[in-house]
């Protein structure tokens, strides 16, 4: 390998190092917690608002099905909102 290639290999594995590192502080930010979806209200979701959202604060409605926030571990299913409990899993509209 040449100076060149050595270096270009060297910035992709930083790069990927510091992407393994920014996913990683969601993993630190998410322990004892859940995703919980159908409980985020307008624009407070933590993630996952759907298709044509990016992520965190995208939800275009409160308890929106497929945006999810972070809540305790075991309370997600106890949570009522005015379209019923909160869920583990993506809720279909």
């Amino acid at each position: 390998m040449n100076r060149r290639s050595v270096n270009l290999a060297l910035a992709g594995s930083l790069a990927a190092a510091l992407i393994a590192v920014a996913g990683s502080a969601s993993a630190v930010e998410m322990a004892g917690k859940e995703k919980c979806y159908g409980v985020a209200l307008k624009g407070q979701n933590d993630c996952a608002a759907g298709a044509g959202t990016t992520c965190a604060g995208t939800a275009k409605m409160d308890y929106q099905g497929n945006a999810w926030k972070a809540v305790p571990a075991g309370t997600c299913t106890t949570m009522k909102t005015p379209n019923g409990m909160g869920s583990l899993e993506p809720i279909k509209s």
